[in-house]
């Protein structure tokens, strides 16, 4: 695989300049074998560049501007992307290279694996989420079942409550009621009574009145007779 950095060597562009040294200054610290072709004087390279750098990199004029980079015919990036790999200290992946021994780079494929380890790992928590949410819900469920099944005890406990109060209210109304039926039975008892006794009375005083009656009258025939 061959590193292809396309430049421009007679760019009036300091800022250019600056970018394309950049970018082959890194390759040659880091070793990498890399073919540099100058589009400035080969208009086959300008437009071997210009057609092979994806539309979606394209500025908005269509005009890449150097440096572009390739991994033989595939495209890497611009200065700006291999920038951000650099920081990131993802060169190697950024060129489509294996990192070398004692890189601090990690390969692509580790890269990859740790990142499904990862989403695995996302997942399995997730899971393990929606596990204990779903377990507090049936445990918010079953509080609230008891809860519910408590009040209904409370419900039918204050229910029973009121009933004995309006028993023993109504057997208080009850025993009033028959106290004071007792009470105007023996009344009306009392005033029988009461009335038999006067009658009782007078005819005694009748009996007494007519005894007496009887003698006087007795007592007067006899002083006639004599």
């Amino acid at each position: 695989m061959v590193i292809k950095v396309f430049l421009a060597s007679s760019s009036g562009s300091t800022a250019i300049k600056k970018k394309q040294q950049d970018v082959v200054g890194f390759l040659e610290a880091l070793k990498v074998d890399y073919t540099q072709l100058d589009i400035a004087c080969n208009e086959e390279n300008r437009m071997w560049m210009r057609q092979n750098v994806p539309e979606e990199k394209k500025p908005a004029n269509g005009i890449p501007l150097p440096p572009q980079i390739f991994n033989e015919n595939g495209y890497c990036g611009d200065y700006e992307t291999f920038f951000d790999a650099k920081e990131d200290n993802m060169v190697y992946a950024f060129l489509g290279l294996p990192p070398p021994p004692g890189s601090k780079e990690v390969p692509v494929e580790e890269r990859n694996g740790d990142a499904h380890g990862e989403e695995v790992l996302a997942a399995d928590e997730e899971e393990e989420g929606e596990g204990g949410e779903e377990e507090e819900e049936e445990v918010a469920e079953g509080e609230t079942a008891d809860d519910e099944a408590t009040e209904g005890e409370t419900a039918g406990d204050e229910a029973l409550a009121e009933e004995d109060q309006a028993v023993e209210e109504t057997d208080e109304v009850t025993e009033d009621t028959q106290a004071q039926a007792e009470e105007e039975e023996e009344q009306e008892e009392e005033d029988l009574q009461s009335e038999e006794e006067e009658e009782l009375r007078q005819l005694e005083e009748q009996d007494e009145q007519g005894s007496e009656e009887e003698e006087e009258a007795e007592v007067q025939e006899e002083e006639e007779t004599e």
